[in-house]
């Protein structure tokens, strides 16, 4: 029987177009993602990038945690999918379980320290790259209200640390299966590769939508029976701690809707909450970080 398992590719050319799509990381997918944005086409046969269409589907998984992760998504039917890894000598021996769970011809690619970070345009520490397909747009935020009873709100996040410190924390703490994210459309892109490393690849597992209508939208969440928190840290809020104190429904449905760092939530967001709650800090303090204000707030609301 022929052993059609994923074997590994030596790339010792920055040129070799198999790993075209690995190239310049930090130049080429950017002017791909302003393209995108500016809907225009985004072909450049220099660096092998699809149109823009195309490219709009791909995204880059960094490190070997993420990469497992997304190899155990590849799994699923109507999951996120591996196009190809790119991965060290070292790594490729210290990943072989991992690789080994690849569909039968998956592209992996190994080569030297060298070769790959100048393939990729930056150092890679990690060792490890893999280019994913998005999958198909299954949810939809009233999917969202329909299938979780813990939805996490995000108003304007562009930070990505911070939006993959959320979803780390919200596949640590709650879980894919009752919790979702729901995101408006000024926040970054979860599988933007530093927000997918942050969230050590919860994002592809954590289900989320965009809410288009913003944020009238969030009407939809009071209606479905949702109780929206809107986290504050003004004074006038109730306490996170008498709120997580009442005794527990197992039949609740929690919205908790964060705003960015700075300007924090939208007087029009706030408008369609529930009611404010804040986490009581020292008045020496100003605040939390969202992404740390967001793990507490799941932390008292979301008991395992």
């Amino acid at each position: 029987m022929p052993d059609d398992r994923a074997h590994p590719v030596r790339i010792t050319s920055l040129d070799d177009p198999r790993v075209a799509v690995y190239r310049n990381q930090k130049d080429a997918w950017l002017r791909v993602r302003s393209a995108i944005e500016a809907g225009v086409p985004a072909y450049d046969a220099g660096v092998g990038l699809p149109a823009a269409a195309a490219a709009k589907g791909l995204f880059m998984a960094e490190g070997d945690l993420v990469v497992r992760q997304l190899i155990r998504a590849n799994a699923l039917e109507r999951g996120p999918k591996v196009l190809s890894v790119l991965i060290s000598d070292n790594r490729a021996e210290t990943m072989a379980d991992a690789l080994a769970e690849l569909p039968p011809g998956s592209p992996v690619y190994v080569g030297d320290g060298e070769t790959l970070s100048g393939i990729v345009g930056f150092v890679l520490h990690r060792g490890v790259l893999a280019c994913g397909v998005r999958p198909p747009d299954l949810w939809t935020p009233a999917r969202l209200a329909s299938e979780r009873r813990l939805i996490v709100v995000l108003e304007d996040l562009a930070n990505h640390d911070n939006v993959g410190g959320i979803f780390r924390s919200v596949g640590a703490l709650a879980g894919p299966d009752d919790a979702g994210v729901l995101l408006s459309p000024r926040c970054c892109d979860p599988l933007y590769r530093k927000a997918l490393r942050v969230s050590i690849g919860q994002a592809l597992h954590v289900p989320y939508a965009v809410e288009r209508r913003w944020p009238e939208g969030l009407a939809d969440l009071v209606s479905a029976g949702f109780e929206v928190l809107a986290l504050t840290p003004a004074s006038g809020a109730a306490d996170l701690n008498e709120i997580a104190r009442a005794a527990p429904d197992p039949s609740r449905r929690i919205a908790l809707l964060l705003g960015a760092e700075g300007p924090g939530l939208t007087a029009e967001a706030m408008a369609q909450a529930s009611r404010p709650v804040r986490i009581p800090v020292l008045p020496e303090a100003d605040s939390l970080n969202v992404a740390t204000a967001g793990a507490i707030a799941l932390h008292r609301l979301w008991p395992l």
